[in-house]
């Protein structure tokens, strides 16, 4: 291209991102800043900043493009300082997130949520409860996305009062309807909470299909609390919506369920349909990332280890 714009570079570095080529995507940026001497626009930033809060090895480039609005001096305003706060935290990093929180000169529904979500997401329960208690005293209205992540809150904290109290304020007292992340939280707290029969009863009255991962959840909790009768209730319904390549897990859960219960024929029953529909168990895996930001699964580095006799596995 004779002449290069700023959308063109931004398109170029979100397709590098959008590859896993993290290390070209930082190195772009910076030959945008430095050495094009372009500016990117607070929407390109936040586009990026966006895809730097998928997960925590694009930390740097997301830190990078930090400085470059200190530097700049861009305003924090709602898009970016969110994109910031959603970065950081979901990155792990609470102070900062807190930090750019408590800088913004202005705040609407969006970076509270964002720093709710945040705090959740890392078990601060009660702390992300106390900030949701903060926000309407400020008078600011919550949203869908602000009650996803007080009821995760109080799932991670176990407060199922508080749980409960908020489930019902959503709806009689902000006019939001429960959607099925709102009724995943509620349902997997009190699951883990042994009140197995008030999840049940909050599943066969959900005014959205339950999913799998809704019902798997109180599978799980009924497994720990060893309660067969509630599960056996939802087993047909949960092996009518498994798919075997994506929950083959499910299928062990069952199983080990019907054990639970002496079912024996249908232990049976459950491990010769695993063999039918091939069910396999995904190999656990890790990664390692190297100075060049490219991952590597550490299944791998061990089976190339021990092809050259370094190891045995």
């Amino acid at each position: 291209m004779p002449e290069r714009d700023i959308a063109s570079w931004s398109a170029m570095i979100g397709g590098y991102i959008g590859q896993g080529r993290l290390a070209q995507a930082l190195q772009l940026f910076r030959e945008l800043m430095w050495k094009e001497k372009l500016r990117p626009d607070q929407l390109t930033l936040v586009t990026l900043l966006s895809c730097c809060a998928t997960t925590a090895s694009m930390r740097l480039l997301g830190k990078s493009i930090h400085a470059y609005t200190e530097k700049n001096g861009l305003e924090l305003n709602m898009q970016l300082g969110t994109a910031l706060i959603d970065m950081y935290a979901k990155s792990g990093y609470l102070r900062s997130a807190f930090s750019i929180f408590e800088r913004m000169p202005e705040r609407n529904v969006m970076p509270w949520s964002a720093m709710i979500c945040g705090l959740a997401l890392h078990g601060c329960g009660e702390e992300a409860i106390a900030l949701f208690e903060s926000m309407k005293k400020a008078g600011v209205r919550p949203n869908e996305i602000t009650f996803t992540g007080v009821l995760n809150a109080c799932c991670h904290a176990g407060l199922v009062e508080e749980g409960r109290r908020n489930f019902r304020i959503m709806t009689e007292q902000f006019g939001i309807e429960p959607g099925v992340h709102h009724y995943g939280c509620m349902v997997d707290l009190l699951g883990k909470s042994g009140k197995l029969d008030e999840a049940y009863e909050l599943v066969k009255k959900m005014k959205v299909e339950p999913n799998v991962v809704i019902l798997t959840s109180l599978l799980a909790s009924c497994k720990v609390h060893r309660s067969f009768e509630i599960a056996e209730r939802l087993i047909g319904q949960v092996l009518e919506m498994v798919n075997p390549d994506e929950h083959g897990g499910v299928y062990t859960l069952i199983s080990d369920l019907y054990a639970l219960g002496g079912k024996w024929n249908d232990v049976e029953r459950v491990r010769t349909l695993m063999d039918r529909v091939q069910v396999k168990k995904k190999r656990g895996s890790s990664a390692i990332q190297m100075a060049d930001f490219h991952l590597y699964p550490i299944h791998r580095i061990m089976e190339l280890l021990e092809s050259k006799k370094f190891i045995k596995i």
